[in-house]
């Protein structure tokens, strides 16, 4: 949601520029790339408050502090509000969730040594300022008007329009965070068939990766609730996609959804354009309201791409959203999950047998299902648990044929112990924080910011 904007580019004057545009993305699977990004709530470790943006323990301060490893700001109004490094971004969600965007890696081995390294860097800065940092879901603990928006101007747009349309957007926006890889395709059917697995699929990561159970200091009543505020946050750029099932699917379907997907903003000399609520067919016509007589550039629609959000998204490769952020070895585990899956042959077509018979209703009810009760939702008589099952053991061994190995001699495969463990017990992660919430933690959260954060530091006694 807060990649930098693009420059105008050559201008649009045919749909199947668009079309063409996200064509060029097919690759040969030698080329084929992992990008994982992972999401996470800061919070200084004095009172466990979200960071603000300025301030000795806010995000600037963090952002300034990390450009003594060579990262270099991107500023906005002459803020720093993002840094770049070596085709890897650090971006601002608008609550001040700290994103890494990693760059374009050929295995896990590699996604994990970025991760481990960028955790080491941010602990070391953190440290200094006092502040910590929390993989899950949903905000455990704070509400809405306790978090403070970073100043970006797409994102005061977002929030207008927000707040016209679903109940759950300025959640979304403010107090969620995730775990997400970006995967390649090598043609528009290899595209659709992993389009159409991972739309089908998505629940089950969503149900292995639960980790947002509580609001504001109390069971919510689900186990991941980031996914389901997903099902409410804006029905126009949401949801799964049943049009990717049609026999039709392809390039030029995806860019006609997003052509009546309504705009945000255009962005034009360093600032941001409120066409919120119009269209890009209008744009593509001169008649935008907000920029009358103008036509879009490929910058545009580059830009448009990133505002909608179904739980697969389509760019120049495939992105997996279904999962709440977690710890170091759930970030390795989500990337492990898709390219066991999607990057293996045997792989992918033992998921397609796996959920091809699935309809739209099962898909629907999986969607609903899992974010309330998780492993134990059912589709055909078959509990997710079963299902998550097979799912590992496809990309397990998907991972095992690609044979991608560490200094070690060991395979990608291992990456994937940590999701194995929870089918096992059955238990997810919200479930195994819920037992403690009612236990040990004697009805409190405030241990989830010392317990379950990347690294220890002072938590205040109730």
């Amino acid at each position: 949601m807060s990649a930098p904007p693009t420059t105008r580019g050559e201008p649009i004057t045919s749909k199947r520029q668009m079309i063409d545009y996200i064509a060029q993305g097919s690759k040969p699977r030698e080329r084929w790339r992992i990008g994982t990004e992972h999401e996470k709530f800061g919070f200084n470790q004095r009172d466990l408050r979200p960071l603000p943006y300025d301030g000795p323990a806010g995000v600037r301060a963090l952002l300034e502090g990390l450009t003594r490893f060579g990262w270099k700001p991107v500023l906005e109004e002459g803020k720093p509000i993002a840094l770049t490094l070596d085709n890897c971004n650090i971006t601002l969600e608008p609550g001040g969730q700290f994103e890494l965007s990693g760059a374009p890696l050929e295995t896990i081995h590699e996604t994990c040594r970025e991760t481990c390294t960028h955790l080491n860097q941010v602990k070391e800065v953190c440290t200094e300022l006092g502040v910590g940092m929390l993989g899950m879901g949903f905000q455990p603990k704070w509400k809405r008007e306790d978090v403070i928006w970073m100043p970006k101007g797409r994102y005061k747009i977002m929030r207008e329009q927000m707040q016209r349309k679903g109940k759950l957007g300025l959640d979304m926006m403010l107090r969620t965070c995730t775990v997400q890889v970006n995967l390649d395709y090598s043609s528009e059917a290899d595209m659709v068939k992993k389009m159409r697995v991972g739309l089908a699929l998505q629940p089950i990561a969503t149900a292995l990766f639960a980790d947002s159970p509580f609001i504001e200091g109390k069971p919510n009543g689900f186990q991941s609730f980031r996914s389901h505020v997903w099902t409410d946050t804006d029905p126009d750029r949401c949801g799964t996609l049943p049009f990717a099932f049609e026999p039709s699917f392809g390039f030029e379907r995806y860019v006609d959804y997003m052509l009546d997907v309504p705009m945000y903003f255009v962005y034009r000399d360093n600032r941001y354009i409120d066409v919120a609520g119009q269209s890009f067919r209008d744009f593509l016509q001169g008649k935008l309201p907000g920029l009358p007589g103008e036509i879009p550039g490929l910058g545009d629609f580059m830009d448009h791409l990133t505002t909608a959000f179904p739980e697969v998204r389509l760019k120049r490769f495939l992105e997996m959203r279904g999962a709440d952020s977690g710890p170091w070895d759930r970030i390795c585990a989500l990337p492990a999950l898709w390219v066991g899956l999607l990057y293996d042959d045997v792989a992918l077509d033992g998921a397609w047998e796996l959920v091809k018979s699935w309809t739209a209703e099962d898909r629907d009810r999986m969607r609903v299902d899992a974010p309330k009760i998780a492993l134990e939702a059912k589709v055909r008589g078959r509990s997710m648990r079963d299902i998550a099952r097979d799912v590992l053991a496809l990309s397990r061994a998907g991972l095992s044929r690609r044979a991608r190995l560490d200094s070690t001699g060991q395979d990608e495969s291992h990456f994937l112990n940590a999701l194995t463990e929870i089918v096992d017990s059955g238990k997810t992660p919200a479930q195994l924080k819920l037992d403690a919430y009612h236990g040990r933690w004697n009805g409190s959260v405030d241990p989830i910011f010392r317990e379950c954060a990347y690294w220890k530091g002072p938590v205040p006694a109730e």
